[in-house]
This record gives C-alpha cells, sequence and structure tokens, in this order.
C-alpha cells in the first residue's frame, strides 16, 4: 500500500491509461489503430478493466471474496484480448504497445486478487481445501493466457513454440493415438517396471539389512550403477530384450531399484536405540522387531523414495523409446512428430506424460497419508 492507495491499484489504472493512449496494431496502409477503431465490445472492455484498477486502487483489497471480484474483471480482460488477437487479422503478429500495457493492466489486477485469494485462511477444511486448489488453477490458467498471448501477440511460429490454444486443438483431435501411445508407455512399461524395480528393491534392503557385509558391498555398487546415463543403459536393454514395453520396462526397473534400496536402507536405520534396546529386552526376534518397530518407522522414507520413483519411471520409459519401439509410444511419437515438425503434436504427448506422471504422483501422496498418518510431517499437512 501507498498510502491509502494500492501500489498494484495505482499500476494497472496507469497501464489502462497508456493502453488507451497508445496503439492496439498498425493496418496494412500503415496507419495507427487504437481501442476505439474496434467495436464497442472491444471499448467496453478496456472501460471494465479500468473500472475494476480504480476500485483496486481506492478500496485495495480487503477479503478473499473481493480478490474473486478482482478476477471477474480479469476475465473480462482476458476475454476482450483473445477477441482482439483472433478477431481482428490486423493485430495477432503485430501487436503494438497499447495492447502491451492492457495485458499488464490485467497483470496487475490478477496479482491482487490470487494474493488476497491465497492469504484466505479459515477452520472449515471444505472451504480451505477449496481455496488450496482454486490457487494454483488459476495461478496456471494465468500462465497459459501469458503464453497465448506473448506467442500470438509477437507471431512466433507454431515450429519453435505452439499456442496453447493449438495444442489443445491437436489434443482433441489425437484421442485416440495419445490413448494408444499412454497404454504402450505408461500402463505396460511404467507401471511392470515401477513395481518390479521397487519391489525388488525393498526385498534386497531387508537382507542388507539383516547381513552386514551386503551393506558395505551392495551399497557402493549400487551408487555406480545408479549414476550410469539412460542413454547408455537403453540400448542395451532393448538388445537383450526385444524392441516392445519389455526393454523399457527393464530401464524402468534399473532406474527405480537403487533409490528404493538406498531410502529403505536409511529408513530401517532411523528407528530410535532406546526403543530398539526395549523390544530386544522383551526377547523379540529380528523379524518381530522388524515388523513392529523398524518399519513402521522407514515408511516415510520408502514412500519418499515411491514418490521419487514415480517421476523417474516414466522419464526412464519415455527416453529408452527414443531407441528403438514399436511404432506407437510416448517416446517413439515425440521422436518421430519433432522429425516432421509437428511441434503440436510433441506437446500434446508432453501434456499427457504431465497429467499421467503427476496423478501417479498424487495417487502415491494419498496413500501415504493413509498409511502414516501417525507421522508428524503428515499430521501438520492435514
Amino acid at each position: 500500500m501507498i498510502g491509502k492507495l494500492d501500489k498494484f491499484g495505482i499500476a494497472s489504472v496507469l497501464f489502462c491509461l497508456l493502453s488507451v493512449m497508445f496503439s492496439l496494431s498498425i493496418n496494412e496502409s500503415g496507419a495507427k489503430i487504437y481501442w476505439t477503431d474496434y467495436s464497442p465490445l472491444s471499448s467496453a472492455a478496456i472501460l471494465t478493466t479500468s473500472f475494476g484498477a480504480i476500485m483496486l486502487m481506492l478500496r485495495g483489497v480487503r477479503s478473499a471474496s473481493g480478490g474473486v471480484i478482482f478476477l471477474g474483471f480479469v476475465l473480462v480482460g482476458i476475454i476482450a484480448s483473445y477477441n482482439l488477437l483472433y478477431g481482428h487479422p490486423d493485430i495477432k503478429g503485430s501487436a503494438q504497445p497499447g495492447f502491451w500495457f492492457f495485458v499488464f493492466a490485467l497483470w496487475a489486477l490478477a496479482w491482487r486478487g490470487i494474493d488476497a485469494i491465497a492469504e484466505y485462511t479459515t477452520l472449515n477444511k471444505t472451504k480451505q481445501r477449496s481455496v488450496n486448489l482454486l490457487v494454483p488453477v488459476v495461478f496456471g490458467l494465468w500462465l497459459l493466457f501469458i503464453w497465448e498471448v506473448i506467442c500470438a501477440g509477437f507471431g512466433v511460429p507454431q515450429v519453435l513454440l505452439p499456442t496453447p490454444s493449438a495444442v489443445a486443438v491437436r489434443f482433441m483431435g489425437s484421442i485416440p493415438i495419445l490413448w494408444d501411445d499412454f497404454y504402450q508407455t505408461f500402463l505396460k512399461a511404467v507401471l511392470a517396471g515401477y513395481i518390479i524395480g521397487c519391489a525388488s528393491g525393498f526385498a534386497v534392503s531387508i537382507m542388507v539389512d539383516r547381513v552386514p557385509f551386503l551393506r558395505r558391498g551392495l551399497l557402493p555398487f549400487g551408487n555406480m550403477i545408479s549414476a550410469l546415463p539412460i542413454v547408455g543403459i537403453a540400448p542395451i536393454m532393448v538388445m537383450w530384450f526385444g524392441f516392445d514395453w519389455q526393454s523399457k520396462a527393464a530401464v524402468v526397473v534399473i532406474m527405480t531399484f537403487f533409490p528404493m534400496l538406498v531410502n529403505t536402507v536409511s529408513g530401517l536405520a532411523a528407528s530410535d536405540a532406546l526403543e530398539r534396546e526395549l523390544l530386544r529386552s522383551y526377547g523379540a526376534s529380528y523379524f518381530q522387531t522388524l515388523v513392529k518397530l523398524r518399519l513402521p518407522a522407514a515408511m516415510p522414507f520408502i514412500f519418499n523414495a515411491l514418490k521419487i520413483n514415480s517421476t523417474l519411471a516414466l522419464i526412464g520409459a519415455i527416453v529408452a523409446e527414443f531407441f528403438g519401439t514399436p511404432i506407437v509410444g510416448m517416446g517413439f511419437r515425440i521422436s518421430t512428430e519433432v522429425g516432421r515438425m509437428n511441434v503440436d503434436m510433441v506437446w500434446a504427448e508432453i501434456i499427457v506424460a504431465a497429467l499421467a506422471g503427476s496423478a501417479f504422483y498424487g495417487a502415491i501422496s494419498i496413500i501415504e497419508r493413509i498409511t502414516t498418518f501417525w507421522h508428524p510431517s503428515v499430521r501438520q499437512r492435514i
């Protein structure tokens, strides 16, 4: 705040004034075009945004509901921006300072709106979770808008960076192909390799904990193997297991085995010495101590490994498909479409991979909260 005036409101009002003063574009004859030269709807949009900016400057944002109101003004401005870019061919690819000042005015309004919502706290868990979900969603949509206007306003070639709208169109038109690629890469290679790698890493960690000489001999060897690059392992796995999903699952096994091994071994050593002595004084065997004390204490470490491996598995499978695969799969599609300069299809595959990886990670996090509800780190997040 500057005195009783909101600094973001002042910035938004200033940008609105500059947007009206400067031209939005230049037509084919070289004449400058301003807001008043377009439809009344466009003029109403700049007036609405200016009204919101003045309200923000004079009143500030006093509550989360006020933040939502200012985001409503931003939404009107976003609709107007899309109308200018795609309804008037003279702006797309050659936007002038007036257009960018309008985007800056929207940025100031959006910043204060999102900030007010993010600061909202309540004891109502449903409302708090809704706010916690709303903030990243709104922020992500704002980033997509900035991506869109920069690419369309500056006329960035689609080969270099397609607009989100072009990627969305390609995504919706290629759902059968994207599903086949997802099934081949994720549901076959990733899940199979993830389960085998994590399960074997967990089993070997129990052996390492039980047999001391394995700790000194296996762990250094494991650290060396885990440092090997995927581009060196993948061709070998293709020669050993063939071009289908089995070779990609083998790469995933190698990538997920040692993170699970190292984290589980560290977790088994995390239990308190006094607790172990207490169980020993009761005559508990090794496996009784393992099941009743050490494994529960190691669960946060184990779930950390599971979450790390959820991203490593997808990366490993996609990269492995670059070195030989049937004519299906995320990695195959990305490498092929890059060669054809179909960058929008590449981004559609990236979206599928990002959604799959995020959903996988989120599912493991939910299982972690249910399983380790007693742990202080989980109780603090609930």
